[in-house]
C-alpha cells in the first residue's frame, strides 16, 4: 500500500513496519446494518475488499484474519421492525442471512468470524466504563454517555484533516459540545434495551466496532476497511475510542476506504436514503457475479465509479474476449485450429513481462486496473499469432507456450474469484461434471451426423488417379455425387442446425468448423467451453 497521506488511504505505521512484511495480518471490516436488503453500492465495497483480500493471500502469501461486525441493533432496525410488526431481533436475523446469501452469490469470501453487536453488550459496557474512567467520556442525567472530543485535544482529527468536507454531527440537548458523540443511548419507551450503570439503553454506533475489534485483536489493528463515507465520523471516532481505551499512541495502522458507486449521470452515491439503489438480487437477475467483479477490477478500489448498462457491457465484452482467447488457444493446442508457425520467443517474453507487471501493479496499492490491462495486452499478443490457415503445413505446434499462457490467465482470474477455461463449469454445483459429459456426448453425436449430412470425404476415401484428364473427371464425378448425397441428406443437416438453435436459447452455443465442433455455455458472461472432434 502507498505511504502517502492522501484521502483514500491513511497509513499510520512507519515504513519499516508495513503490512507486507507479515505472514498474518488482522483486519476488521465494518459490516452491514441489517434492516433491509443490500444494494449494489454495498456490493461494490465488499467485492473490492474481497479482491484485495484475495490478492494479499494468493499473490503475496499473506494470511488475513478477518473479523466483520454485524450491527443488529440500531435506530433504522427498530423503526423498520415497528413498521413490519416484528421484533428488532427477528428483523435483524432475516436481513443478516439475506446479506450473507448476497455475498455468497457475489463470490465474496466470508470473514474468519462474524460478530454481532447484541452478543457483545457486556464487553461494550465495560469498554465505555474504561473511557469514562480515563476522563474522556461523561454520562448525562438523561442516561446518555458521550465521548468528550475536546478532552482528546489535537489527537482527534487524524482523518478529518484528510476529508475536509466532513461536518459536525447534529447537536443533542444534553451534549457538552457539538462534536461529542454517543457511546450509550438511553432507551426510549418500548425499545429493545439492556441494563447498564447509566440506566437501560443500547450502544452508540461507533463504540460497537471499537469494542468488537479490540476484543479480538487487542490494542493493535493492521487494516481497517469500509466505504469512504465511514471515514468521518465513524472511523475517526473509532480511533479516538480505541486509543483512549488502550492508552496507545496508534491503534490502527491502515484505513482502506472504497470509493462510492454512482449511478450514471448523477454525482450522488447509490444509497437507500436517496432511493436510487438497485438490490443485489435484482442486479444478479440481469448480470453475473463475474461481470460485476470485472466491473470492479477495472478501477482502483479507492476511486468513485459510475454504474450503467454501458459500463457493465464493457465488462461483459472483456470477459467474452478472454473466453474466446482461451477457447482458440485450447483448439490450437489440440490441433483443431491450424496456424502458421508461432514465434515462441516473443510469447515467452510477453508472459514473463506480464507476470512482473501484474505483481508490481498489485504492490502499488492493489492497482487492479493496471493488472487487468496487462492481462489483456498478453491476450492481444497471443491472438495475433493464432491466425487460422486453410492448409496444415505439418509444422510443430507451440503447445507449451500457449498452455502456459492459458494456465496463467486462468490462475489470475481464479485467484481473484472468477472462473475461466475448461476446468471451470459455468453452472456450478454437484451436477456440473454430469452436464459437461452429457454435452460432450451430444456434440460428438451431432458432429457425426453433420459430417454424414455434408457427405464429407474421409481421408481414406481419396483414391489416386493417374493422368490430369482422368483426375479432373474423377473430381467432377465426386463433386456431383456429393451434391446428390447432400440433397438426399438435407433433413439431417437441418436437424443439426435446428438443434444448435434450440440449445442457443438455453445459453449453450455450438460452433462448427468443418469436421470440428466446439461448445460453450454462456451464462451471464461466464463461459464454459469444450471442443469435440468427429470420432
Amino acid at each position: 500500500m502507498r505511504t502517502s497521506t492522501v484521502g483514500w488511504l491513511t497509513p499510520r505505521v512507519p515504513h519499516s513496519q508495513q503490512f507486507i512484511s507479515f505472514l498474518k495480518i488482522p483486519r476488521y471490516s465494518c459490516g452491514p446494518t441489517v434492516y433491509d436488503r443490500a444494494h449494489l453500492g454495498h456490493a461494490c465495497s465488499y467485492v473490492r475488499f474481497d479482491i484485495i483480500r484475495r490478492i494479499m493471500t494468493r499473490f503475496f502469501g499473506i494470511e488475513v484474519i478477518m473479523v466483520m461486525g454485524i450491527t443488529d441493533i440500531d435506530d433504522k432496525i427498530i423503526k423498520r421492525a415497528n413498521e413490519m410488526n416484528i421484533s428488532p431481533v427477528a428483523l435483524a436475523r432475516i436481513y443478516e442471512e439475506d446479506f450473507k446469501q448476497d455475498m455468497a452469490a457475489l463470490k465474496v469470501l466470508p470473514p474468519t468470524v462474524y460478530m454481532r453487536v447484541t452478543e457483545n453488550i457486556p464487553q461494550i459496557i465495560s469498554f465505555i466504563k474504561t473511557i469514562i474512567a480515563s476522563g474522556q467520556a461523561y454520562a448525562t442525567s438523561q442516561g446518555n454517555v458521550y465521548f468528550d472530543v475536546k478532552s482528546w485535544g489535537k489527537r482527534y482529527g487524524v482523518l478529518t484533516t484528510i476529508y475536509p468536507d466532513t461536518q459536525d454531527e447534529a447537536v443533542d440537548t444534553d451534549k457538552r459540545h457539538g462534536k461529542d458523540f454517543a457511546l450509550w443511548k438511553a432507551a426510549k419507551p418500548q425499545e429493545l434495551s439492556w441494563t447498564s450503570p447509566w440506566g437501560r439503553g443500547r450502544p452508540g454506533w461507533h463504540i460497537e466496532c471499537s469494542t468488537i475489534s479490540s476484543a479480538v485483536f487487542g490494542k493493535q489493528l493492521d487494516i481497517h476497511t469500509g466505504g469512504i463515507d465511514l471515514a468521518f465520523p465513524h472511523h475517526e471516532n473509532e480511533i479516538a475510542q480505541c486509543e483512549v481505551y488502550h492508552q496507545c499512541e496508534q491503534w490502527g495502522n491502515y484505513f482502506l476506504h472504497s470509493g462510492h458507486l454512482h449511478v450514471k449521470g448523477s454525482q450522488e452515491k447509490m444509497s437507500k436514503s436517496l432511493k436510487n439503489f438497485i438490490t443485489i438480487k435484482d442486479f444478479l437477475k440481469k448480470f453475473s457475479s463475474d461481470q460485476f467483479r470485472m466491473f470492479c477490477l477495472r478501477s482502483r478500489y479507492s476511486s468513485a465509479v459510475e454504474f450503467s448498462d454501458e459500463s457493465m457491457d464493457d465488462a461483459k465484452h472483456l470477459l467474452q474476449a478472454i473466453s474466446l482467447f482461451i477457447r482458440d488457444a485450447n483448439a490450437y493446442i489440440k490441433g483443431q485450429l491450424v496456424c502458421d508457425p508461432v514465434r515462441e520467443d516473443i510469447l515467452w517474453e510477453r508472459l514473463a513481462n506480464t507476470k512482473v507487471t501484474v505483481k508490481a501493479a498489485f504492490a502499488d496499492d492493489f492497482d487492479t486496473s493496471r493488472a487487468v490491462a496487462a492481462i489483456m495486452d498478453l491476450i492481444h499478443h497471443g491472438n495475433r499469432q493464432l491466425k487460422a490457415v486453410t492448409k496444415d503445413a505439418g509444422s510443430p505446434r507451440s503447445s507449451v507456450v500457449y498452455g502456459s499462457i492459458i494456465s496463467y490467465i486462468e490462475g489470475f482470474f481464479n485467484a481473484l474469484g472468477m472462473s475461466f477455461g475448461e476446468r471451470q463449469v459455468a453452472l456450478g454445483g454437484d451436477n456440473s461434471a454430469v452436464l459437461s459429459n452429457v454435452l460432450d456426448e451430444l456434440v460428438r453425436f451431432r458432429a457425426k451426423v453433420r459430417h454424414y449430412a455434408l457427405a464429407l470425404p474421409e481421408e481414406a476415401d481419396a483414391v489416386p488417379v493417374e493422368g490430369a484428364t482422368a483426375a479432373e473427371g474423377a473430381k467432377q464425378e465426386q463433386k456431383e455425387k456429393r451434391q446428390q448425397l447432400m440433397q438426399e441428406r438435407r433433413p439431417l443437416l437441418e436437424a443439426c442446425d435446428s438443434l444448435r438453435g434450440d440449445l442457443a436459447a438455453f445459453g449453450i452455443h455450438i460452433k462448427d468448423r468443418a469436421a470440428v465442433s466446439t461448445w460453450e455455455i454462456e451464462e451471464g458472461g461466464q463461459v464454459e467451453q469444450q471442443t469435440k472432434k468427429k470420432s
